[in-house]
């Protein structure tokens, strides 16, 4: 026994409500987000509660004409962008172009009241277009029934709102962190790959095309049709996408001509308009728009579908496509904010996630969240708050009222180039290859989704990328992190024994350290490891300098363990009985300690067996054995 004033303290356990309470709370709220205003009077506490879910009260106040120069501009600057995207990704949903336009006029004020990123630009995006698209379009086609394959996009939205509202609500962030970096990575460049391939039937202005999405489908497809092939499309596809490339060039080069790329997909949009108008494109094979009415969104909840035949496909669209938005979105919040030393909300941004789909849902809109390339640009062009999403709701809504029309004229192949470019920016090679040097199975991982999306499908290629990395983690789980502890020369301090090889092992002390929980799927693999580490350490003579007298169990890593824990520590003392062993315990954690008490563990190994500090540990084994020695003489 020790001589250390310092004592591993064995106070009563707590109550079942105080650690549930305290579970909950770590679980639920880990940023304890009211802890700062607590002791503050009812009013104040009441007034910073509202301004905490509706953040547009805690900013709006604060706001000035100051502020409102850089949003002006960030608002315009983003609305020329949103104009040629909300077109072409409804295009790439195979939804009405002006649902596009509709998707950035209500959805950015929701945002503006609800959202806690300063930067963050809402609109519509590629992947969940497409998606959306592919998974709506095996039930009903967009072709020949487009009224109810819109309503279902609908619906689907409205599905996507609810699901992202009812996570925010319940705090269930930690949902979106198994769409692990690795798997964004990979979806996302597989998405691009695809994506670009079936813009080829823009670019070459191809009449019919394959409903599939896989690589394979998609070339075979414009392979086997090259008697449709325009090469008058060609050349004006491959014009603007090498002015947009061009532009995209310069903004690397030089980062405050930002404002150049920026504008760039409007230029082209407006120049293909004057192009196709004069020049009456149609009749050489380049399609264009069509007609698009000038007005604000009707109103949709009257079209919301839920008939049992089409259920099942709309909750599938709306729950996968809402939390890749969710995962895209936050990420991207955070991203920015980290810039500027800030910090978003993940829960906040779900629920105004939600909230602007459902509102959306019911507005004729289709789901959006928020894009990198209209982020991107609303941050390089300076803004301050959120209102940039307000200034550009009421840009759109000029542009629906008034000059919508316009752009009735705009090229096909002109919005397969914006996306083909838009989508050249997210095959983040240097990204797959830096995985490939850090972590191979990080980069398998991505590579899954990569692989499974180009050429399987999107949510197969989702799937098996979430799955290696949920293996991977029930492998951490299964397979805890054990290692030998020794002595670092001329110091009080005990390091593995594998990283530092110049420590040094106590005689007849064995010093182990458990780096993880302690469950039942882990309990068979750390009893078999430290008898394993025994057998190792004695070695295979029976010689009186190899016997193990002591096993310290340093548990400080280990956080929490269950009842077949505290079972496999009770067989192990047994075994270890039998090889005239001694177990200790060292730094055991609360919720762990708690749980030897109350399971009796602790009396049935004795309370001197506990140590708070590897050092006072070896000075209690060292003054058994010591004792033992002189008895024994």
């Amino acid at each position: 026994m020790t001589n250390s004033s310092h004592m591993v303290n064995f106070a009563a356990p707590r109550g079942f409500s105080t650690t549930f309470k305290s579970d909950c709370k770590e679980t639920f709220f880990p940023d304890d987000p009211f802890h700062k205003f607590k002791n503050d009077k009812p009013l104040l506490k009441a007034k910073k509660t509202i301004q905490y879910f509706i953040p547009l009260f805690e900013w709006l106040p604060k706001y000035n004409l100051r502020l409102l120069r850089y949003d002006l501009l960030a608002g315009i600057t983003i609305t020329s962008l949103a104009i040629p995207q909300g077109i072409s990704y409804a295009k790439l949903g195979d939804l009405p172009p002006i649902i596009g336009l509709y998707s950035s006029f209500i959805p950015p004020f929701v945002y503006a009241i609800f959202g806690s990123s300063k930067h963050l630009a809402v609109g519509t995006v590629a992947a969940c277009s497409l998606l959306i698209g592919e998974t709506i379009g095996a039930k009903v086609s967009p072709k020949d029934d487009p009224t109810l394959y819109l309503h279902l996009v609908f619906t689907a939205t409205f599905f996507t709102g609810i699901f992202q509202t009812a996570l925010g609500f319940l705090r269930l962030g930690i949902l979106v962190d198994f769409l692990s970096h690795s798997t964004i990575t990979g979806f996302m460049g597989g998405t691009a790959i695809i994506i670009c391939l079936q813009q080829l039937k823009g670019i070459f202005g191809l009449k019919h095309f394959t409903t599939h999405t896989d690589v394979v489908s998609v070339l075979r497809a414009i392979f086997s049709h090259r008697n449709e092939w325009r090469w008058e499309s060609a050349i004006v596809g491959i014009v603007f996408l090498c002015f947009l490339q061009l532009t995209r060039y310069l903004k690397q080069r030089k980062p405050k001509l930002f404002w150049v790329s920026a504008m760039s997909p409007m230029v082209v949009v407006v120049v293909g308009c004057l192009f196709a108008y004069f020049a009456h494109a149609e009749k050489h094979g380049i399609a264009i728009v069509g007609d698009l009415k000038k007005g604000l969104n009707p109103p949709s909840i009257q079209y919301l579908n839920f008939d049992s035949r089409y259920l099942p496909v709309t909750v599938q669209a709306g729950l996968v496509t809402g939390l890749i938005a969710l995962a895209e979105g936050i990420a991207i919040g955070r991203s920015f904010a980290i810039i500027k030393n800030e910090q978003t909300d993940g829960n906040k941004e779900m629920i105004a996630f939600g909230f602007m789909n459902i509102i959306g849902s019911f507005t004729s809109c289709y789901l959006t969240t928020g894009p990198f390339s209209k982020t991107a640009v609303n941050f390089n062009a300076g803004c301050r708050t959120a209102m940039s999403n307000v200034v550009m709701g009421f840009c759109m809504m000029l542009t629906l009222l008034f000059l919508a029309p316009l752009f009735s004229y705009t090229p096909l192949v002109a919005l397969s180039a914006i996306i083909m470019s838009a989508m050249l920016g997210l095959i983040n090679y240097e990204e797959m290859f830096h995985l490939f040097k850090v972590d191979k199975f990080d980069f398998c991982i991505c590579m899954a989704a990569f692989l499974g999306v180009s050429f399987i499908s999107m949510d197969v290629g989702l799937m098996l990328s979430v799955g290696l990395a949920l293996l991977r983690a029930l492998l951490y789980v299964a397979r805890p992190a054990t290692c030998k502890l020794g002595k670092i020369s001329n110091s009080s301090l005990y390091r593995d024994t594998e990283q530092y090889p110049g420590s040094t092992a106590i005689q007849g002390i064995l010093v182990l350290q458990l780096g993880s929980p302690i469950y039942f799927a882990n309990c068979t693999y750390i009893r078999e490891r430290i008898v394993r580490y025994i057998q190792e350490e004695q070695g295979i003579s029976d010689s009186k300098s190899d016997v193990i007298e002591h096993l310290l169990l340093d548990l400080s890593g280990v956080s929490s363990i269950d009842m077949t824990g505290i079972e496999t520590f009770v067989e192990l003392r047994r075994i270890l009985e039998a090889k005239g062993t001694k177990l200790a315990i060292v730094n055991p954690r609360i919720e762990v300690l708690e749980k030897m008490t109350l399971a009796k563990f602790t009396d049935s190994i004795g309370k001197e067996s506990f140590y708070l500090s590897i050092e006072d540990a070896i000075e209690g084994c060292r003054f058994s054995l010591n004792k033992k020695s002189t008895e024994e003489s």
